[in-house]
């Protein structure tokens, strides 16, 4: 079987298709709240420690 026919297809093949893209739209919903945590985690964190110093005692 010529390498053509074989790439023709796999390209055609769409069995498991949608499991793969479910698990990279998983992965990239991951990754984004991670970074979105870390990034307001530091705001949120130096929000609270400014609020907290400017009270009164």
């Amino acid at each position: 079987m010529p390498l053509l026919q074989h790439l023709t297809q796999f390209i055609h093949h769409t069995r498991g298709v949608t499991l793969v893209e479910y698990g990279i739209a998983i992965a990239l919903a991951v990754l984004v709240g991670s970074v979105t945590l870390v990034a307001l985690g530091g705001e949120i964190g130096t929000a609270l420690n400014a609020a907290g110093s400017s009270m009164p005692n």
